[in-house]
């Protein structure tokens, strides 16, 4: 009964992107190109791909030659129009991720603005030696005609097989792939062999022109002792809590949905439940939006957050090299045409 009803609301959905995407594609929407180098890291399923990690390897990839600058959304923020992150930032004022980012990288530039020609406008106006920007989910805003698109899709869950909302998860059309620069697999497995990832390119079945890239993730080494109860507000907790039991006996979980924002109530359950576990271990999205809670003030010694890192092994060599080409090629070329 429910795939009787979710396949034409599927279809109506598609139906309306694909409208949204004609009227880009003969002009009578406006797309906007601006003269500074754009890196876009997004994807066209909702949710859980695992964007935050890959623009953390970017900022690390790029700083080292360049002044960066990060813009989102802020999804589920407080605030509206453009925020630049300060010392007075809050995950309610501009958003769990941009939090995290600005907590993690002080010397990069954060900022969050729904529309994100205007925010790249205030990002140069404010910040004049910015070099280069990354602009976390913003595959779908056509409006801005970015530089260098990357597109992640995550390994058990890929493009290809999916279904546009509600049907399935995707939020946009499988042909809009053919504008990535770069597809990249996500939560792939640990041991991953070259025959794997080429079953995974044919099915995929990608032009020439698009590199195709497989990441997996590494969460950080836990430092304490003792049995812990994990706190998640994340889209897929499951790949946190396997890594968990593989360090420690007779964890439990508390999973919440993505980017939740804990209630007072919620929070006490969370209180009253970790007095049977010697500490808390969550994630470092949901760590900045508990660190504005009571919550933090009473428990901050017992609550531990995990780092996760992206990791491209053999492919990491080619993928700096395309990101850092792009980048030099263009930030030339913004800087002559500035001049």
């Amino acid at each position: 009964m429910k795939r009787i009803l979710t396949v034409p609301l599927s279809g109506l959905y598609a139906f309306g992107v694909g409208l949204r995407h004609m009227l880009y594609d003969e002009h009578v929407f406006r797309t906007t190109e601006v003269n500074i180098p754009t890196i876009c890291v997004g994807n066209i399923a909702v949710g859980g791909t695992g964007k935050t990690p890959h623009v953390e390897y970017l900022i690390n990839l790029l700083s080292k030659q360049y002044k960066v600058a990060v813009l989102s959304r802020g999804y589920k923020r407080a605030t509206k129009g453009f925020v630049m992150a300060d010392a007075q930032s809050t995950a309610q004022s501009i958003g769990d991720e941009a939090m995290q980012l600005y907590l993690k990288f002080p010397e990069v530039c954060v900022a969050v603005c729904e529309n994100r020609i205007r925010g790249i406008h205030q990002i140069q106006a404010m910040r004049p030696d910015v070099d280069v920007v990354i602009l976390d989910d913003a595959f779908q805003h056509r409006a801005l005609k970015c530089g260098y698109n990357i597109v992640l899709t995550r390994y058990d869950r890929l493009y290809a097989d999916d279904h546009m909302l509600p049907w399935g998860s995707l939020r946009d059309l499988k042909k809009r792939i053919l504008k990535a620069n770069a597809v990249v697999v996500t939560h792939c497995p640990e041991q991953m062999q070259p025959i794997e990832k080429r079953v995974v390119g044919n099915h995929l079945h990608l032009p020439p022109y698009i590199r195709l890239y497989f990441s997996k993730f590494r969460y950080g080494t836990p430092y304490r002792t003792g049995r812990p109860l994990v706190v998640a507000g994340i889209a897929n907790p499951q790949y946190l809590m396997d890594y968990v039991n593989r360090h420690y006996q007779g964890a439990e979980i508390m999973a919440f949905g993505d980017h939740h924002a804990f209630t007072p109530a919620e929070l006490k359950q969370i209180e009253q439940r970790a007095k049977d576990f010697d500490f808390i271990i969550t994630t470092e999205k949901d760590f900045v939006r508990l660190q504005a809670t009571d919550l933090y003030n009473r428990m901050a010694e017992r609550i531990e957050a995990i780092a996760i890192e992206m990791d491209l092994d053999e492919d990491a060599a080619d993928f700096d090299k395309q990101v850092l080409n792009y980048v030099h090629e263009n930030h030339l070329k913004c800087r002559s045409h500035n001049s």
